[in-house]
C-alpha cells in the first residue's frame, strides 16, 4: 500500500517509518522542511518526501494523489500555551481539504484518552481534531492513548529527569492522578495493526497498558527498576503555575510544554476498552518492562527519536533554514583557527560535542551559562543530545540547534536557542589544508546586544581558545 506519513519528523513518526517500510509499504513523508527529516541516507532512498505545512497548504502535491492510507500525527501542544487548539483545528481542516484530492481510503489518527467529563485544553483539542477528521469521506480509525513510555518520549524523559536528579521530592497533588502508561512498542503495533482492518473503520479505540498507576506510583516503580532510593511528599497547595515552574527547572521540558502537561496531568486517562487488543491479538507490555526496554535502547545508543529534537522545544517559530546563511554585516565575531594533524579524529570530536561529552574546555562555565539561561526562561543545557556521536540538521544540542551537519564537507553549524539579546552562531569547519576554523558569530539586537557581547569577551577569550585546542589535539 502507498501510505502518507504526516508528522514524519516527530517522535512517533520517526519510529513508525522503518516499521512501515519493513512491512513492504510505499511511504510518502510529509514534512515542513525536507532538509530537516532526520533519517539516514539509506532510509531516505526508500521513501518519497513532500513539503507540506498543514497550517498553510490546502492543495495535494502529485505524490499524494494515489495514496491508500494516511497517518495523522500532527500536534501543536508544546508550541503554545494559548492558541494551540486553534492551530490544531486549522491543520485538521486543511488536512481534510488536501485528502479530498487523493484516493485515500483510511486515515489513522493517534489521539488521547478522553473519558472524563472535564478535559484539559490539550485533550479537548485532541477530541476536537477527532471530530473534524470524522467529517471527511475517508474511513477514520482513532487510537486514543495515555502516557507513552519509551526512550526519548516526553513523559518518560520527564519522569527520568525527576527520579534521577531528586531523591526527595515535594510534589503537587496531581501526582495522585491515575493513568494507564503504554509502551512505545505497543503504540507502534497498534498503529500498524489497524491498516486496512475493516472492523476498525470509523471507530475510536482506547489503548492503554495493563497497569493503572498514579504518577507517584510511576515514579516509585521507575526508581525501583533503576535501583534508586526515592521519597515523595505530595502537598495540596502547589498551584498549576508553580507546578509548571517546578517541572521546567528540574527537567529538560520547555515552560510551554510544562504548562500544558500540568493542565493534562490533573485529568485521569484510564480505560477498560480492550476491543482493539482482542481484534489485533496484542498483549500490552507492563510498565516496568517498558522502562527496561527503554533503557536497553538508551544503553545501546539506539534512541531513534526524541521529543527534545522538536523545534517547539526551543526558540524556533519559523523555518530554521532562514538562519543557515551566517550573516556578516552588523555582526561581531570570534574567529580562531589551528592546523590539525589528523582531521578525521578531530571531526569525530566535533561530532561528539555537547551532551555528556561536554564542550571540551571550561565545562563549569558552560553549566553556569546553562543555569542562567534556564533561570531567565531559556532551554538551558538539560536537553543534551539524542545520540552521543551522530547528529543531523534539526537536532537539539544542549542550548544550540544544529543547522548543518555535513561530514563530507567537514562542517558543523549551530544556532543558539539560549536567551541572548540577538542571534548567535557557532561554526566548525576543516578546510582542504587541514586547518580547523572555529567561528562564533553574534548579530546583536540594539545596545543591549552589544553590551552583552563585550561583557562576555573575557569569557569568550578563554572558552573559545581552550575549546579549539582541545578539539584539535584531543
Amino acid at each position: 500500500m502507498k501510505i502518507l506519513l504526516t508528522g514524519a519528523n516527530g517522535y512517533i513518526g520517526l519510529r513508525l517509518l522503518p516499521q512501515l517500510l519493513e512491512m513492504g509499504h510505499q511511504v510518502v513523508c510529509a514534512v515542513r522542511n525536507r532538509n530537516r527529516l532526520s533519517v539516514n541516507k539509506e532510509l531516505l532512498k526508500r521513501i518519497q518526501v513532500v513539503e507540506l505545512d498543514f497550517l498553510e497548504d490546502q492543495t495535494a502535491p502529485p505524490e499524494l494523489h494515489d495514496i491508500d492510507i494516511a497517518y495523522y500525527l500532527i500536534h501543536s501542544m508544546s508550541a503554545s500555551t494559548s492558541d494551540f487548539e486553534k492551530k490544531e483545528a486549522k491543520a485538521a481542516n486543511n488536512f481534510n481539504t488536501i485528502m479530498q484530492e487523493t484516493a485515500v481510503q483510511q486515515v489513522i489518527y493517534l489521539s488521547g484518552i478522553v473519558n472524563e467529563e472535564k478535559l484539559s485544553k490539550h485533550l479537548q483539542s485532541r477530541k476536537q481534531v477527532e471530530d473534524i477528521l470524522y467529517k471527511s469521506n475517508y474511513k477514520l480509525t482513532v487510537l486514543r492513548a495515555a502516557i507513552i513510555v519509551g526512550s526519548g518520549s516526553s513523559s518518560f524523559e520527564i519522569i527520568r529527569d525527576l527520579c534521577e536528579k531528586l531523591p526527595v521530592m515535594v510534589t503537587p497533588k496531581w501526582v495522585k492522578t491515575k493513568c494507564q502508561p503504554l509502551a512505545i512498542r505497543d503504540v507502534l503495533n497498534f498503529l500498524t495493526g489497524v491498516i486496512g482492518k475493516e472492523e476498525c473503520y470509523n471507530k475510536s479505540f482506547d489503548v492503554g497498558g495493563p497497569d493503572v498507576l498514579s504518577y507517584k506510583e510511576m515514579m516509585l516503580q521507575y526508581a525501583e527498576v533503576r535501583g534508586l532510593k526515592l521519597y515523595i511528599l505530595d502537598v495540596p497547595f502547589m498551584s498549576p503555575k508553580l507546578s509548571s515552574y517546578w517541572l521546567y527547572f528540574v527537567t529538560s521540558t520547555s515552560y510551554k510544554l510544562a504548562m500544558n502537561l500540568v493542565d493534562s496531568m490533573k485529568i485521569e486517562v484510564i480505560t477498560n476498552d480492550t476491543r482493539l487488543q482482542d481484534i489485533l491479538g496484542i498483549k500490552p507490555i507492563p510498565y516496568k518492562e517498558a522502562i527496561k526496554l527503554a533503557f536497553y535502547k538508551i544503553e545501546q545508543h539506539q534512541v531513534v527519536s526524541s521529543w527534545k529534537d522538536s523545534m517547539s522545544s526551543g526558540r524556533f517559530t519559523t523555518d530554521p533554514n532562514k538562519y543557515i546563511q551566517v550573516p556578516s554585516f552588523g555582526c561581531l565575531k570570534d574567529e580562531q583557527k589551528v592546523k590539525v594533524e589528523n582531521p578525521e579524529e578531530v571531526l569525530e570530536r566535533i561530532w561528539a560535542i555537547g551532551g555528556l561529552t561536554g564542550w571540551y574546555y571550561g565545562n563549569w562555565l558552560w553549566k553556569i551559562r546553562g543555569f542562567l539561561d534556564k533561570f531567565f526562561g531559556g532551554v538551558g543545557l538539560r536537553r543534551g543530545r539524542t545520540h552521543p556521536t551522530d547528529i543531523s540538521a534539526g537536532d537539539s544540542l544542549d542550548f544550540w540547534r544544529v543547522l548543518l551537519a555535513d561530514k563530507e564537507q567537514k562542517r558543523l553549524l549551530l544556532f543558539a536557542e539560549m536567551k541572548v539579546p540577538g542571534e548567535a552562531w557557532l561554526e566548525f569547519e576543516i578546510d582542504e589544508h587541514n586547518v580547523l576554523h572555529q567561528t562564533a558569530t553574534f548579530r546583536p539586537k540594539g545596545i543591549w546586544g552589544r553590551l552583552y557581547w563585550y561583557t562576555m569577551l573575557p569569557f569568550h577569550y578563554f572558552i573559545f581558545e581552550g575549546m579549539l585546542k582541545k578539539i584539535a589535539k584531543g
